[in-house]
């Protein structure tokens, strides 16, 4: 059952990844791009694409994907193993530079929303301060946004750079609070993944939007998250409902 609120709603902090972006049809090339430099032989892509939870045939990414929840260079240590002789740091700014290159180029990037900025201008008309805490790096995080016409809207972006602690620590989420000047208790965390929705109790939130436009199922969020969607195109309705 939802948590009843103790203050009206003033903010939503969006994940990145698998919330204002589909997954999916986003990260697969910039993993692919990566094994293409990473892993030339086919039994070293395999592996190393497993390790990542990348399904490469189905071009889909599994339910506790490193990739899905954890930060780059979280993923560059795993597959650091694989390749010693470049380290950990190399395959994370190699990760990294990938990121930017996808979200450079025409279609590389899917939008979990038809009109990713026309939603958000919904929300800041009805007096919401919004922010992003993801696990990329915060360039990454700005060309993303910037690519989809959205970068101005957020009040606050934070990346696993930005110098918070990394989900589901309450740190990113207390940040966004405070720069946009309201209480915790008046944030509501949107995002794909269990570290993002643990958010919410650890940092005393609102409460917690599941979105299945990540890798994760109904039923892996369902123990997380107060209210689960199909995609954040439904937030306004949902607003709607709680008025």
């Amino acid at each position: 059952m939802p948590r009843p609120r103790r203050m009206p709603v003033a903010g939503i902090l969006f994940d990145k990844d698998g919330t204002l972006f589909d997954f999916q049809a986003t990260w697969a090339g910039v993993v692919e791009m990566l094994l293409d430099d990473l892993a030339p032989a086919p039994a070293d892509r395999a592996a190393m694409a497993s390790d990542a939870g990348y399904d490469a045939a189905a071009r889909r990414f599994l339910p506790g994907s490193p990739i899905v929840a954890g930060a780059t260079a979280e993923t560059a240590a795993i597959w650091a193993r694989h390749r010693p002789d470049l380290g950990a740091r190399v395959i994370e700014e190699m990760a990294n530079a990938a990121a930017l290159a996808v979200a450079r180029r025409p279609g590389g990037l899917v939008t979990a929303a038809p009109d990713l900025p026309g939603l958000l201008d919904g929300l800041a008309a009805r007096g919401l301060a919004l922010g992003v805490a993801t696990h990329d790096t915060e360039e990454g995080a700005r060309v993303q946004l910037g690519a989809a016409g959205a970068l101005d809207r957020f009040a606050f972006i934070a990346g696993y750079d930005s110098g918070h602690a990394l989900k589901p620590a309450p740190a990113m989420l207390l940040a966004f609070a405070r720069q946009a000047g309201i209480a915790p208790e008046c944030v509501i965390m949107v995002g794909d993944s269990r570290h993002d929705l643990e958010m919410v109790p650890a940092a005393g939130a609102a409460f917690a939007v599941g979105v299945l436009t990540g890798p994760a199922t109904a039923e892996d969020l369902a123990p997380h998250a107060d209210h689960i969607l199909p995609s954040i195109a439904a937030l306004p309705a949902l607003l709607d409902s709680l008025a």
